[in-house]
């Protein structure tokens, strides 16, 4: 009886030996040399859609563990030795309908097991199991559904298996563990070629790999398949059904997204190829497709939109190189998407807008053709402000994070990249909180107030007048108001009206206050304004005249004197303007001249509205 229990506990340490020798490949079944071989292959299960492997787990089965304590840990730690030197290619046998290895029809039935040849069969197993190691080769025939290898009668020595594992590992700044990843993901993925669906071992597999070592994974599979064919689709379809394993996922293909068009990063085995920031791209679209990763795509919203923008800002303004050129060419064959990368990264913008349920900024979009003229670039930057006031009506804490995030990526040297950039944060600044930004959004829109072309100071012009509304980044104007001076002069009104509003916003907090220097300029300035076409200019300019009657430092009063006296006139006959606005805030200013002046008299003829008598004191004497 001891025996015989011994002799059992041996075949199930043997069985479980080969499960685990055997864990990475499509599942292996033994072909039955007795009455079952003889009855013809067996019939498929008409109701299933798609065919899958799954682990052999009926009673008669040799295969099945007895030992449900079996860790599924061990197992795979065993396997990381055996699958170096293996060079594994699966194919199909020409046996019908069942699966099996051959050149095993000479071996007992394992379903009717015999006492006397019970050592000598594991004996033979453990000599099979060994052979793994060496280099066998697994080979896929176009037959029915067998699986099997082929000719394992030839095996190396176990001497020499151990070698090639101490030269593998030779490497000490590399874990052996990590060093195996790139080859484990391409045979996986050599694998899935052959295969309709991803089984639940080589599922588990491929989540552990991503989670325990994900920028491997990526860059690998991005290497060994940046068109994302059909089995590296499985992967990242498999990879999206577990919000954990996208979460560790995703950085890595932010990595690559961020650098274009090529990102270099070397993997553990030593590979640093280029990679395609766009392949990364087409594996995110792929991973969108599924709806469990909604959660790792809220974790990293504002980062993905970031990138995702950039591609097709990119993919508008500038010419695509050859390269990539004829890269898409193949992605578009692979997957017939748009023939132009910028379509398709508007289609995945989209959908991550819609995996975060934003569906709303998506069809808004599309009824004020928002997504065409994204796609122009002419009209870009302004299809790029409407998704930002889009985004803003709800979603604020969103805004906050992509200008935050813009603000840090204001240093690339892009220049198609700064204009539909500016034309965002311009939009969403209301929303941000100004103390985080550590001056940064202020010194941003000074470098493009001072650029040549009309679109970039314009919006800088606008951020500047959110900007100075707070009185910590007004104080800061100091150095651009030189620049602002001079655009008073410019023939566009909307830059006219917009400057006088950022010197407006400036002069209405406290403790601030006009120089010598500035008061003298500002003020001629305005005073050429006062006969503005644009009535809005003329109460700007009457408004911002009076600021700086009363704002002027001591020292500047003197040399202002001459030019106050010349506005009188002006300012006299704008009391009778049909703009009621600009009449009033001509009769506020006209008083404060007359007490800048130190004049009681005309003071007192305001005062009384004697207008008449005003009239005939002019013109007054410098």
């Amino acid at each position: 009886m001891k025996l015989l229990h011994h002799n059992s506990m041996k075949t199930r340490s043997s069985s479980s030996h080969r499960r685990m020798t055997f864990w990475k490949f499509p599942r292996i079944r033994r072909r039955k040399t007795g009455s079952a071989a003889a009855e013809g292959p067996a019939k498929p299960d008409s109701g299933l859609t798609e065919l899958q492997a799954e682990p052999d787990v009926s009673p008669d089965s040799p295969e099945r563990s007895e030992n449900p304590d079996t860790s599924v840990t061990e197992t795979r730690t065993k396997i990381l030795l055996t699958s170096m030197t293996e060079d594994v290619a699966i194919t199909n046998t020409n046996n019908e309908g069942t699966q099996g290895i051959t050149n095993t029809a000479n071996s007992p039935d394992p379903a009717e097991p015999s006492k006397d040849s019970e050592v000598a069969r594991n004996d033979q197993r453990a000599r099979a199991d060994m052979a793994v190691t060496g280099d066998v080769n697994i080979t896929n025939a176009k037959t029915r559904d067998t699986q099997g290898i082929a000719n394992t009668d030839t095996m190396p020595s176990p001497t020499l298996s151990q070698e090639l594992i101490f030269d593998y590992f030779k490497d000490p700044c590399v874990s052996s563990q990590q060093q195996q990843v790139p080859g484990k993901v391409k045979n996986i993925h050599q694998s899935l070629m052959s295969q309709v669906t991803v089984d639940v071992w080589l599922q588990t597999d491929i989540l552990r790999l991503a989670e325990e070592h994900p920028a491997d994974v990526v860059l690998t599979l991005l290497r060994c398949a940046p068109t994302c064919d059909r089995a590296a689709a499985m992967i990242w379809r498999t990879i999206g059904s577990s919000s954990p394993t996208v979460e560790k996922v995703l950085p890595v293909l932010l990595c690559v997204m961020e650098n274009w068009p090529l990102h270099s990063m070397c993997t553990s085995d030593g590979d640093n190829e280029d990679v395609f920031a766009l392949a990364a791209t087409l594996g995110l679209w792929v991973i969108l497709q599924v709806p469990k990763c909604h959660k790792a795509m809220n974790l990293y919203s504002s980062r993905l939109f970031v990138a995702l923008l950039f591609h097709i800002v990119i993919t508008t303004q500038q010419i695509t190189p050859v390269e990539l050129a004829t890269f898409w060419r193949a992605c578009w064959e692979e997957h017939r998407l748009h023939c132009k990368p910028n379509r398709f990264a508007v289609q995945a913008m989209k959908a991550l807008l819609c995996r975060l349920q934003w569906d709303h900024v998506v069809l808004a979009m599309e009824r004020k053709s928002g997504w065409d003229m994204l796609l122009c670039a002419d009209t870009q930057h302004y299809a790029v402000g409407l998704l930002a006031r889009e985004l803003c009506h709800v979603l604020d804490h969103f805004c906050s994070d992509i200008a935050f995030r813009l603000l840090r990526q204001h240093s690339r040297e892009e220049p198609c990249w700064d204009l539909p950039f500016l034309a965002f944060l311009v939009e969403v600044l209301e929303c941000l909180d100004l103390s985080k930004c550590h001056g940064s959004a202020l010194k941003t829109m000074s470098r493009y107030l001072s650029s040549e072309c009309c679109h970039r100071h314009h919006l800088a012009l606008r951020g500047l007048a959110v900007l100075t509304k707070d009185p910590r980044m007004a104080r800061r104007m100091y150095p651009m108001s030189q620049r602002l001076l001079e655009l008073l002069g410019a023939p566009d009104i909307e830059v006219v009206s917009m400057s006088l509003r950022v010197f407006m916003n400036v002069l209405q907090h406290q403790n601030i206050l006009v120089s010598s220097t500035t008061a003298p300029k500002l003020t001629e300035a305005l005073l050429l304004l006062f006969d503005n076409e644009n009535s809005h200019v003329r109460l700007l300019s009457i408004q911002l005249f009076c600021k700086v009657m009363e704002l002027v430092v001591d020292e500047g009063k003197k040399p202002l004197k001459t030019i106050v006296n010349k506005s009188l006139l002006a300012l006299f006959i704008y009391c009778h303007d049909e703009n009621c606005q600009v009449a009033k805030a001509s009769r506020e200013t006209l008083l404060g001249a007359a007490e800048f002046l130190k004049r009681r008299d005309l003071k007192g003829l305001l005062k009384k509205k004697q207008l008449s008598k005003f009239a005939e004191r002019l013109p007054l004497k410098p």
